[in-house]
Parts: structure tokens; C-alpha cells; sequence
């Protein structure tokens, strides 16, 4: 693996099957090799962040990639509790979808995202955008010595 560290799990928070596997498929392709944890709906990014790990220490080291349009619980709500919450906050989040809108673009920073990219329409170029995004995953640096 090229830099992000290998403790660090990846949450893609993605209700798109065959998104999250094109997701997946060229993040690897970049060499990125840490565990993802696939989260197909806000409620379901939710109950991983804050039920199953309550008690938040240095080893539980994360970076969620996050997609707006989720059933249940959309992603601007779920990064306002990531980024309202101690415990998450300094969590980094990357934007990953189809929106390419200045005011939710605008939003999403106010919130708290860290980075925001928007997935092109066409395989290709999707695939080329999420293999350019595990590039930089690959010399990113995470806050609390991640």
C-alpha cells in the first residue's frame, strides 16, 4: 500500500450496488488495500458510527467516503452528525455524488466535508475520477497521528 496507513477503514456510505463496486474495484486498482465497510443507506453509516463503535480510541481510525442522495437518512444529515458529534468530528469525509450543485457543493463545506467530488455519469470517467481519488487517499495525511 502506497501511504494511507493501513489501520485506517474506509466507510463508503453508497446505495448504488454497482457504484460502491466501481468504488471499490479502482480504489484498489490505486493501491489502496485497507478494510472499506460498505454502508448502503445514511441509517445504516449511522449505526456503524455511533452504535457499534460508542467508545471511539486512537486505533479506530477512519475515513468516510459519503454520497447525499441515501434512503433513509440523506448525507448532508449524516455529515452534520459526524461532524457535531466529539467523538466523530474529526473524521474525515469525502463527498462522493452525482451533484454537481453550487449551493449543496457550498452546503457540504459549511457542514464540515473535507473533500467533495463529484462522480461523472460515464463509466469511464467515473472510473478514472475514483482511481485519481485513491491516488490522493495514497499521501493524505489524517488528523490525531492517523
Amino acid at each position: 500500500m502506497n501511504g494511507l496507513k493501513e489501520h485506517v477503514t474506509l466507510v463508503m456510505v453508497e446505495d448504488d450496488e454497482g457504484h460502491a463496486k466501481l468504488i471499490e474495484r479502482n480504489l484498489r486498482r490505486a493501491g489502496i488495500s485497507n478494510e472499506l465497510k460498505h454502508c448502503s443507506t445514511g441509517q445504516e453509516a449511522l449505526d456503524f458510527l455511533f452504535a457499534e463503535k460508542p467508545n471511539f480510541s486512537k486505533q479506530d481510525q477512519l475515513l468516510v467516503l459519503l454520497d447525499l442522495n441515501l434512503p433513509e437518512i440523506d448525507g448532508f444529515e449524516v455529515l452534520k452528525r459526524i461532524k457535531a458529534d466529539e467523538r466523530t468530528k474529526l473524521i474525515p469525509v469525502i463527498i462522493l455524488t452525482t451533484t454537481d450543485n453550487p449551493r449543496e457543493i457550498d452546503r457540504c463545506y459549511e457542514l464540515g466535508c473535507n473533500v467533495y467530488v463529484a462522480k461523472p455519469v460515464e463509466y469511464e470517467q467515473f472510473s478514472d475520477a475514483i482511481k485519481r481519488l485513491g491516488l490522493m487517499l495514497a499521501v493524505v495525511k489524517l488528523p490525531g497521528g492517523m
